[in-house]
């Protein structure tokens, strides 16, 4: 994907439309996939930032990329982050990370919080070049396969 070609992705707030594409693309993207039903129980919260990056307008109908943001106080974690194998290392995955700092800034929170797979080079990079640092591990944290986690922390203030 070019830089011109994100003139053309823009990212709005999920909607139950996306869950099969976004289940399909969390299949694809992860080891240990969420299923629709936790998707669906993320809709219309108030504490969750649940946004997807759409390819043409706003109601388009081809995801590429989606988010998953909780929100408590002054603090968020960002649980979720994936973008579709076919626009990957095309600048969506920023595009989303962007947007979603900036909202949760914009709704107050000051620090927010990740964990990353240890192995995850293109992840880790692409968190670090956004200015997020790491605080901590947890071992053994992801199962399939058993893999450390990184705890990266960005402060939005």
């Amino acid at each position: 994907m070019s830089p011109s070609d994100l003139l053309h992705v823009i990212v709005r707030s999920a909607a139950a439309d996306d869950v099969p594409q976004i289940v399909a693309l969390e299949r694809d993207a992860f080891s240990d996939p969420w299923s629709g039903r936790t998707f669906l129980a993320l809709l219309g919260r108030e504490e969750v930032l649940f946004d997807v990056a759409v390819l043409g307008d706003p109601e388009g109908s081809e995801v590429a990329g989606y988010s998953v943001v909780y929100l408590m106080g002054v603090e968020a974690d960002l649980a979720n982050i994936a973008v579709t194998a076919t626009v990957r290392r095309g600048g969506v995955g920023r595009l989303l990370l962007r947007h979603l700092l900036s909202t949760a800034r914009a709704r107050g929170v000051r620090e927010m919080f990740l964990e990353v797979r240890q192995s995850n080079a293109g992840a880790r990079t692409m968190y670090e070049n956004e200015g997020f640092v790491e605080v901590g591990r947890r071992a053994k944290y992801y199962v399939h396969p058993v893999e450390d986690a990184l705890i990266l922390r960005r402060s939005l203030w």
